[in-house]
């Protein structure tokens, strides 16, 4: 799916882009003109997009040669070389800010999603990411996330149950949200995980006596009543933090022992790593 998703993404980027022709590069490089570049850092961090940058100059001209020198995932430092590629110098000029937009955004995602990881070194938490994502670009935010060490919550509406606050609300309480979810899915044949949002101890154990969660969201808990509410959960089913956790507090949840901590900062609230893409022999 993501494959098809990608390829999709990277026709109407190229098309928002090009339009009906890149006339700056028609005008100044003759067609057969052949050239060579590479992406160098400006800015440390963790390189990620690597592989969508070679497709987008592959669908550009698949005669492109791009020869990757650094993997995803890696930390790297201004001088580091990222890739070199060769071809038609009117593709490599067309790819140029396309390739520099996406890998930008998606190593600044990685970098940030690193630093909570490595917060919780030791541990068994793992880092989430959210829906907090770029229109039309959640499958590169989330393919950063995982680059930087994180995991991947849900890819959308459809592939998993999160019963929050309105959906409880509209539902007529925990219970009602539970047994009408339960019914749904068996009457529509689908097999989803089932997750609900508790707003307080008194909902952890609603939720505990409606039975049929797989996971208990824990939003907005301070880090007292999260000890408390995985004490009362004991292992029934897993745990999810939420909600006013920052780097600086990150830990101090995970020690409470949750299964994981979503963090939506991860994918809306990152700096762009600073790359260029260079000509060479000019």
């Amino acid at each position: 799916m993501w494959n098809k998703q990608l390829d999709e993404f990277i026709d109407r980027a190229l098309e928002e882009d090009i339009g009906d022709g890149d006339h700056t590069t028609l005008a100044c490089i003759p067609a057969e003109t052949m050239g060579e570049a590479h992406l160098l850092v400006k800015e440390a961090g963790i390189i990620a997009g690597t592989d969508v940058a070679q497709k987008i100059f592959s669908k550009l001209d698949s005669k492109t040669v791009f020869t990757k020198k650094i993997e995803d995932g890696t930390w790297v430092k201004p001088g580091d070389i990222v890739f070199h590629v060769e071809g038609r110098v009117r593709s490599l000029l067309q790819a140029e800010r396309l390739v520099l937009n996406i890998m930008q955004h998606m190593s600044g995602i990685a970098t940030n999603t690193h630093q909570y990881v490595r917060e919780l070194e030791g541990l068994k938490t793992k880092v989430l990411d959210t829906r907090k994502t770029s229109p039309g670009m959640r499958l590169l935010d989330k393919m950063a996330v995982k680059t930087g060490g994180g995991k991947n919550h849900r890819v959308g509406l459809f592939d998993m149950i999160l019963i929050k606050d309105n959906h409880i609300d509209f539902s007529g309480g925990i219970k009602n949200a539970l047994i009408r979810t339960r019914e749904y899915l068996l009457n529509n044949n689908q097999n989803l995980k089932i997750e609900i949002e508790a707003r307080s101890l008194d909902d952890v154990r609603s939720i505990l006596q409606a039975g049929g969660a797989d996971r208990i969201l824990l939003d907005n808990f301070s880090v007292e009543n999260t000890r408390k509410a995985v004490d009362l959960i004991a292992g029934k089913c897993e745990t999810e933090s939420s909600g006013g956790i920052t780097l600086e507090n990150l830990r101090s949840y995970a020690e409470c022992g949750v299964d994981y901590i979503s963090v939506g900062a991860l994918t809306h609230q990152i700096k762009s790593i600073d790359l260029s893409l260079k000509a060479l022999n000019y």
